[in-house]
């Protein structure tokens, strides 16, 4: 585990050629249509597309309180923050800033999503939120279905994490990207196929694994590679 995106960057730039992270990267600067990987990822996901927080705008990043942070993503996108973004904050502007400042990071970490990546590996909606029980269950049995040695890791990494308060819901999140980054059934495919960049030249996407696409407009993209 790691505190920040820094640690782990320092620990595997040297071998990392693909880290999977569900945080988001590329952000807007302003305008109230919100990025389009965030509203395709809604639509793919259905009634679970809750799940999906709209980000802050760059600027609202940068501050500490709510109350400052809502000001100004009103002001610049047209929209209140929510609580749940805002809480991501510290995460999100540490993302950017490395992002921005090291090239090579910049073509290594790659937003994702986990449950868009347990629905491409369903290949199906699923029926239960995930903090529930019968949503544990469901989306173990969608990464066993996956990879068969998926339980077993899932089981690993809780005993490893246990007593640094992370929860398994989160455990098993972090397994899901990770059976996404790797090289395996299907190919990796992102939302939107072609994604945009924002202002600072970083892309708007969100990556999954799958043998067909989500979107129907979406195609195979490159950089199917692994840390």
């Amino acid at each position: 585990m790691f505190d920040e995106v820094g640690e782990l960057w320092q620990r595997y730039e040297e071998t990392a050629t693909l880290i999977l992270i569900d945080v988001p990267i590329g952000l807007l600067e302003s305008g109230n249509g919100g990025r389009q990987s965030d509203g395709l990822a809604r639509e793919v996901l259905g009634p679970a597309g809750e799940a999906v927080v709209a980000p802050p705008v760059r600027e609202a990043t940068r501050k500490r309180r709510y109350p400052a942070a809502n000001r100004v993503n009103r002001r610049k996108a047209g929209r209140s923050l929510s609580r749940d973004a805002f809480e991501m904050n510290d995460g999100i502007a540490a993302v950017d800033s490395l992002l921005r400042n090291v090239p090579e990071a910049k073509t290594t970490f790659r937003e994702s999503h986990p449950e868009v990546c347990f629905r491409a590996f369903a290949d199906e909606p699923l029926s239960h939120r995930k903090r529930t029980a019968a949503g544990y269950a469901e989306r173990m049995r969608t990464l066993a279905g996956f990879d068969a040695d998926a339980p077993p890791t899932v089981q690993a990494a809780a005993e490893a994490t246990a007593g640094a308060e992370v929860r398994v819901a989160d455990v098993l999140d972090a397994v899901a990207l990770a059976y996404t980054a790797r090289p395996g059934p299907g190919s990796l495919r992102s939302l939107p196929a072609d994604p945009p960049r924002d202002p600072k030249g970083l892309p708007m996407e969100i990556v999954y694994r799958a043998s067909s696409s989500l979107d129907a407009s979406a195609e195979t993209v490159g950089r199917d590679s692994v840390e």
